[in-house]
């Protein structure tokens, strides 16, 4: 059995960016092995999302911070792991995924390694200190791969400029099933539904959560951690002069307890609603009425994905990936710093979300980013490296 191995730091990872590919390598014949931390699943509580998907699970004790000693035994392992295996291709994702995996395929001569970076850890106006460490670290491993891929146009002008990688790619991120978006509004199966279908199905939703009727819906998706900037949205949704929306909030994380103490202490606590993580985000985004991403960092977003081929107006903040998506309307993009931009735009918003909708016309332009395009040009690279043809970057 010919064998690959993919690579990330958490294991939810594949389960949640990466099965398109996986399937890619199933179908041309090849075993995936998948190297990861299992006790830190990130996305998700659990690992069920690997059961059944015939994916070999290694457990690497993973530490996402740079700084630790541990790295000397997530080295040990992944290069035993290598040693032990002779993989036809290694795929890292996640920084130090991408470091350590890099690292033991040299040193074990396995070869070829590709490395996609989902939004590098440096950026235009990210601190010096990221500069200094992951800068220097992505430069210096890129000397080991055969492919990089960048999801973003900034990323992408960087690798080409600065890295040694035999080969750099631009990849519209990991694709989004447009075929599940049908007329705006999201279907399991991507069958054509008439509208009013539709609202009953949004009402009988927004009934089961125990929302208002009458309420303008505000959503974001993220997880609860410092770079998605969660508190700098409940600010300036606390200076709003209409208060005639509730506000969803799906994702778990670090910040939990904190943002609820927040939504507390501004007064916010009948309008603003944790969901928690959600294994069916679809029916948020049909209840919505608009999309909020004040970010700090992204790569290229998903969750604004989603919400674009739902055809909700968005507002996000103005940073790389975000740019990238709403270029075509740069009014939405506003300072992930200033709470009182973001207060301003949502007063102008608050009454007028069908025009937004039509003005933006944001699944018109998520259409590039469909799955069916991101996968052929994905077969078309493992195609390539797998035949050990590797030529100028593209």
């Amino acid at each position: 059995m010919k064998t690959v191995l993919l690579v990330t730091t958490v294991s939810g990872f594949v389960p949640q960016f990466e099965m398109n590919n996986v399937r890619l390598l199933q179908g041309m014949g090849y075993e995936v092995h998948y190297a990861t931390n299992l006790k830190t699943p990130s996305y998700g509580t659990d690992n069920s999302r690997l059961e059944g998907t015939g994916i070999v699970c290694h457990q690497i004790d993973f530490e996402r911070s740079p700084y630790t000693l541990k790295n000397l035994r997530v080295y040990r392992q992944l290069k035993l792991l290598m040693e032990n295996n002779r993989f036809s291709l290694v795929h890292c994702h996640t920084p130090m995924g991408g470091a350590m995996a890099r690292l033991a395929a040299h040193m074990t001569h396995t070869k070829p390694v590709i490395y996609t970076a989902h939004g590098f850890h440096f950026y235009k106006g990210a601190p010096f200190k990221n500069w200094l460490l992951y800068f220097s670290m992505e430069r210096f491993f890129s000397r080991w791969t055969d492919v990089q891929i960048c999801i973003n146009q900034e990323d992408y002008q960087r690798a080409v400029k600065s890295f040694h990688a035999k080969k750099v790619v631009y990849l519209a991120g990991v694709g989004i099933p447009l075929a599940q978006f049908e007329n705006g509004f999201s279907s399991p199966k991507g069958e054509q539904r008439e509208e009013q279908e539709l609202q009953k199905q949004v009402q009988k939703e927004k009934k089961e959560l125990a929302l208002p009727d009458n309420k303008t819906v505000l959503l974001s998706v993220g997880e609860l951690i410092p770079r998605k900037n969660h508190a700098l949205l409940l600010r300036a949704l606390a200076k709003t002069k209409n208060r005639d929306f509730v506000y969803l909030i799906c994702g778990h994380g670090e910040l939990e307890e904190e943002l609820k103490a927040l939504t507390q202490k501004l007064g916010l606590e009948k309008q603003v609603f944790f969901m928690g993580y959600q294994t069916d985000i679809a029916k948020f985004y049909r209840m919505a009425d608009a999309f909020l991403f004040p970010s700090l960092q992204e790569g290229l977003p998903m969750a604004m994905m989603e919400a674009m081929a739902e055809g909700l107006p968005i507002l996000a903040s103005n940073i790389r990936g975000n740019r990238d998506l709403l270029a075509h309307d740069p009014a939405a993009l506003l300072s992930p710093k200033r709470e009182d931009e973001w207060t301003a735009a949502l007063d102008r918003w608050m009454l007028h979300f069908d025009v937004l909708r039509k003005r933006q016309n944001n699944r018109q332009h998520i259409e590039a980013y469909d799955s069916h395009f991101v996968t052929e040009k994905m077969a078309h690279i493992y195609k390539e490296v797998l035949g050990s043809i590797i030529d100028t970057n593209t």
